[in-house]
């Protein structure tokens, strides 16, 4: 039996990624989410039967405690958090809470129920910020430039420090952006990809969009949680960045996706101040080298095929939404 695996935020576009995996590997999975009233377990429905769900929240460390207490999992992978930038600047005391506080929240429920617990810190490119170097690696120094990237920064290092302090084995992913047709709507790459099927399909003429210049090192979600369970497989735990090592702009991605349905893209995207960000962060490329030499671990996606996959169910989602259901006779 590979083990029991228990996943925070199982239900978005990571923990599902990573769900399927461990199924694969002969994983018992459970994951943890957070009771509210706009919870979605539409990314993990089809898992159901095969993975164990249980309410849980990075905000109350008794939850924590009672869950691990419940589960007795051998991995743990911390991949719950506000994620979304833009969010973290409207709510940023709530983000370093649950983004930054809630990994000493799970490490130290970890340390108090079995030390011996393998934990994966879902760690950012975001916390690169305004970068030093090109590339991004595992030493280059830390300079955030939103409350999320700061959370993420502490989530960081809190982990080294219970490695460090404890003996424990937990170590971080720095992940660089990886995307899927699984991306939440709120994130540039899907609402890119959802908007130029919108437009394909003649339910939208236009696409606001903000910076184009930004330019982003992009993977698949599904070669990186593979990275995380590499991780938790190692002798020694320790912290990896995790990238494709190459680099385009948000154009470059517009450009592609209305290319993908024969559009220009010119025709119909609006640049819109209002989606600027107060800092943003211009260049983030990584150099995974570390990744491919001690965890044999390489992207399998490029990133054209990224951006096709992504529009063409995205196409095929809204095609299904608007075919008209026949009337009771």
């Amino acid at each position: 039996m590979a083990g029991t695996a228990l996943i925070t935020g199982i239900t978005g576009q990571d923990g599902s990624y990573l769900a399927e995996l461990l199924l694969e590997k002969g994983y018992q999975v459970h994951g943890m989410f957070r009771r509210s009233s706009t919870e979605t377990f539409e990314r993990v429905q089809h898992l159901e039967g095969k993975i164990e769900l249980h309410p849980g929240d990075l905000l109350d460390q008794q939850s924590l405690v009672s869950l691990l207490k419940e589960v007795q999992p051998t991995e743990v992978y911390n991949l719950a958090a506000q994620s979304f930038v833009p969010t973290s600047w409207q709510q940023p005391q709530l983000t370093g809470e649950v983004t930054g506080l809630g990994v000493t929240r799970m490490l130290d429920a970890i340390r108090l129920v079995n030390p011996k617990i393998r934990f994966y810190q879902a760690s950012s490119s975001e916390m690169f910020g305004k970068v030093h170097e090109t590339p991004q690696r595992e030493t280059t120094p830390f300079h955030p430039r939103s409350p999320y990237g700061v959370a993420k920064v502490y989530g960081h290092y809190i982990t080294v420090n219970y490695r460090e302090s404890y003996g424990m084995y937990a170590c971080s992913g720095i992940l660089f952006n990886h995307e899927s047709p699984r991306r939440g709507l709120e994130f540039v790459t899907r609402k890119i990809t959802h908007g130029v099927a919108k437009i394909k399909l003649g339910l939208a003429k236009e696409l606001r969009l903000g910076n184009l210049h930004a330019r982003r090192d992009w993977g698949f979600a599904g070669d990186y949680v593979r990275a995380m369970w590499l991780m938790l497989q190692q002798r020694e735990a320790d912290d990896y960045v995790i990238g494709t090592g190459e680099t385009h702009s948000v154009e470059e991605f517009v450009s592609i996706a209305f290319g993908h349905v024969g559009l220009n893209w010119r025709d119909h995207v609006v640049i819109d101040p209002k989606f600027h960000r107060p800092a943003e962060v211009d260049l983030l490329l990584s150099d995974p080298s570390k990744a491919r030499r001690m965890l044999g671990w390489k992207p399998q996606v490029g990133f054209q095929q990224l951006v096709a996959m992504m529009v063409a169910a995205d196409l095929s989602a809204l095609s299904r939404d608007q075919v008209p259901t026949k009337r009771a006779a």
